[in-house]
């Protein structure tokens, strides 16, 4: 294979299969016939989806995709999004249905029913007004997971503000571009907020993030931790109001108003490779629509049976459309977790699950790492049988993760689903369905019913069964991303421009068909090592690591070599039991590598390490890791969950090269 091959090897074979039990198969949301409906008539597939919802007005087209990449879903048609999602289970006679489990950090809980939430949100929605809110201001919301966040999204959606919600643990200098970039009229956070038992300052930070912001008119605070947290909370008056004393006192009547379902829903800005973050635009009614459809099919949710819990934050995607919309609009009762998972102790999800009778999991396999790492001997400890359905989202998972995840926590009989989709896509684009697929651990496998990918080579031609390249999406889909805010440049080049004759929408993933058409993710396709002409994923050998008992977690990376013109460097973290072997078990997991794979991936370098710096969603931050195997300065690690991590790694590297 030379140097200039546009696809990458595909060297990772995964042969377990896991099918549905017969019992499982019998009662699933999702028939294996739902592929062949929605692909005999794709826009009447995706018109009965849009039925599940409550329309004030009928649309009359599905689809208008004349103005590409630009499309209109259910053109005509109107709705309110917050009142599907909590007005029409109160009026259905589920008023005292439980909606949120919450559970502070501290220990700390509130049950809050459909009625209540009906009540909640009202109230801040004729806050908003009040302040002078109308449909079509942003409203930034930098809030830790507690009840106010979910009330104060839907509230905007009520009143057709868009909301713009930025990651709790943000730093001031991120929270202000992304105020200035919208324009926010409103900023609502908390004083303060717990993490790993210990109250620390949120008002204080977005103090300083607002100094001179002209669009902000006011500030609204949650009183979270009050006296828990050293120090007065900083106070503009004039411009700062307290919550409870704002949206206390409010009538908790209000009438929700009919929006066109292309009306924008919320900003959510993601990161950027470089500069500054992109505000990802999605709108009303075709975002509903997927994310509802797709947490009833791929979570087989039962609305008044199951307890759900998605461990994501309102400050990523996942927490907008597998916490607040999707599961709210199918009448979820679901946990709002606070705080971290091992605060105060390791089993913290595992008592929560047995308390609860949470009966469907979704969670990043950085997590699930972390929890093997800890040891299977911690999750043993508490009943899990009320658990029916795992997911995991984020990142590829490796076939060991899922495996440890399925055993482990799914007492070897959940369905396990790994679902592939991004802030940009809106909601799940592909995932196995639990009562149909014969799940393959580390595939996503096949997009969903509704929903058209390929995986093509440099020139936009679809690869074959075996082959790898790039995951395209080449149909649209009604929660897709309609811009970057205020910038519709930077939208049409970072996500059409690549195979702009085509018409495909690209997002910078690879991936790979295995012998059976199934999909395997691959990573960035700048995560891919180029080794003595072959191109290699990070993930396939992250993948062979962590296969070997000993291994936690793995990241790798490519770094220049004059002989094979990349190198891969490994950082691994052990498993609880395994103990660091030295140099022989170094040796032995560069072996292991290339007997999973083979020689050609062996890694040069084998660095065992404490850590892996991560952002504050889990994600593994390669590029630094490259900046040290390179033996450059390191780069920005504002985004870092704990930047002292990269000094440890930076020590030890220098400490235990190896010839």
């Amino acid at each position: 294979m030379t140097e200039q091959s546009p696809a990458l090897d595909n060297l990772l074979t995964e042969s377990r299969t896991f099918p549905p039990s017969a019992e499982f198969a019998g009662q699933a949301n999702a028939k294996a016939e739902l592929y062949a409906t929605a692909d005999a008539d794709r826009e009447q597939f995706w018109a009965e989806q849009a039925e599940r919802l409550s329309w004030d007005t009928k649309w009359s087209q599905v689809l208008d995709w004349t103005n590409a990449p630009f499309a209109k879903w259910f053109v005509g048609g109107k709705l309110n999004v917050a009142y599907n999602c909590v007005d029409r289970h109160v009026e259905s006679g589920h008023g005292d249905q439980v909606a949120i489990h919450w559970i502070g950090e501290p220990g700390d809980t509130r049950d809050i029913t459909y009625a209540q939430l009906k009540d909640e949100v009202s109230k801040a929605a004729n806050a908003l007004t009040a302040l002078g809110v109308v449909a079509g201001d942003i409203v930034a919301i930098q809030l830790q997971m507690i009840p106010e966040a979910i009330f104060a999204m839907l509230a905007c959606a009520r009143i057709g503000a868009l909301h713009s919600v930025v990651f709790g643990g943000f730093s001031p200098t991120a929270l202000r571009a992304r105020v200035d970039d919208a324009a926010a009229k409103i900023v609502i956070t908390s004083d303060g907020q717990y993490r790993r038992g210990k109250a620390a300052p949120m008002k204080a930070n977005v103090d300083e993030a607002l100094q001179g912001a002209e669009s902000v008119q006011k500030v609204i605070v949650v009183k979270r931790t009050g006296s828990d947290l050293d120090g007065e909370t900083p106070w503009t008056d004039g411009r700062d109001l307290w919550w409870h004393e704002l949206v206390d006192g409010q009538s908790a009547e209000h009438q929700p108003e009919a929006f066109d379902s292309e009306h924008p829903l919320f900003i959510l800005y993601t990161s950027g490779t470089t500069g500054k973050p992109k505000g990802i635009l999605h709108t009303s009614g075709g975002f509903l629509t997927q994310t509802a459809y797709t947490h009833n099919v791929v979570f087989d949710h039962k609305p008044g049976e199951d307890v759900y819990w998605c461990t994501a934050d309102i400050g990523w995607i996942t927490g907008h459309s597998y916490i607040v919309y999707g599961p709210l609009a199918n009448r979820v009762t679901q946990v709002v977790y606070e705080g971290t998972p091992n605060t105060p102790h390791e089993g913290r999800h595992w008592e929560i699950i047995q308390k609860y009778q949470v009966s469907i999991y979704y969670t990043a396999p950085t997590l699930i790492r972390t929890f093997m790492k800890w040891g299977a001997d911690i999750p043993a400890r508490y009943d899990l049988t009320s658990l029916r359905v795992l997911g995991s989202v984020g990142e590829p998972i490796n076939p060991e993760a899922w495996i440890w995840y399925r055993e482990t926590i799914g007492a070897n009989k959940t369905p396990v689903v790994d679902t592939w989709w991004q802030t940009e896509t809106g909601a799940i684009m592909i995932s196995p369905l639990p009562g149909v697929t014969s799940a393959k651990p580390g595939s996503a496998q096949r997009a969903l019913p509704g929903i058209s990918a390929k995986v093509v080579d440099d020139t936009g031609t679809e690869v074959g069964h075996g082959g790898g390249g790039y995951l395209v999406l080449d149909k649209p889909w009604p929660s897709m991303l309609r811009g970057v805010w205020g910038d519709e440049e930077r939208f049409r080049e970072t996500y059409w421009s690549r195979f702009a004759d085509q018409g495909y929408y690209f997002a910078g993933d690879g991936a790979k068909y295995d012998d059976d058409g199934d999909i395997w993710l691959l990573g960035r396709v700048d995560d891919v090592m180029n080794v003595s002409g072959h191109r290699i994923s990070t993930t396939e050998v992250e993948s062979a690591l962590v296969s070997h008992p000993t291994v936690a977690e793995a990241a790798v990376v490519g770094a220049t070599d004059p002989t094979t013109g990349q190198g891969i460097v490994a950082f691994v973290i052990l498993r609880g039991d395994a103990v660091d072997g030295g140099d022989q078990a170094v040796q032995d997991l560069r072996n292991h590598v290339a007997k999973e794979i083979g020689p050609i991936a062996k890694p040069r370098q084998i660095m065992v390490v404490p850590e892996l710096p991560k952002t504050r969603s889990g994600k593994i931050m390669r590029r630094l890791l490259r900046d040290v195997a390179e033996n450059r300065a390191i780069g920005d690690v504002t985004t870092l969950a704990d930047s002292s991590v990269m000094a440890l790694i930076s020590t030890g590297l220098q400490s235990g090269k190896e010839e």
